[in-house]
């Protein structure tokens, strides 16, 4: 995957907490929640792009208070609804 290298003030890195080891990983995958946050992009195209494996994409959204689900209690009603219909 192509990269673009990105300077960041230091205070901001220490104000977030991240391991200055991974930086570039861990901003990345901070960019691709709040992109998914935002519904710019789907969950699984998220984690493509800061490419973790999707489960770990999932924790990682989760544990920053993010549901990695989308859909409403209408749309989850209908599926139900479908799943019963199709007898599975």
């Amino acid at each position: 995957m192509e990269t673009t290298a990105v300077q960041l003030p230091t205070a901001l890195l220490k104000a977030a907490n991240l391991d200055t080891n991974n930086v570039s990983k861990e901003a990345a995958r901070l960019l691709a929640l709040e992109l998914f946050r935002e519904e710019k992009v789907s969950l699984g195209r998220a984690a493509e792009l800061c490419e973790p494996p999707l489960a770990a994409f999932m924790d990682f959204v989760a544990k920053h208070s993010v549901s990695p689900l989308r859909s409403t209690f209408e749309e989850l009603e209908e599926e139900r609804k479908a799943v019963d219909r199709l007898g599975v």
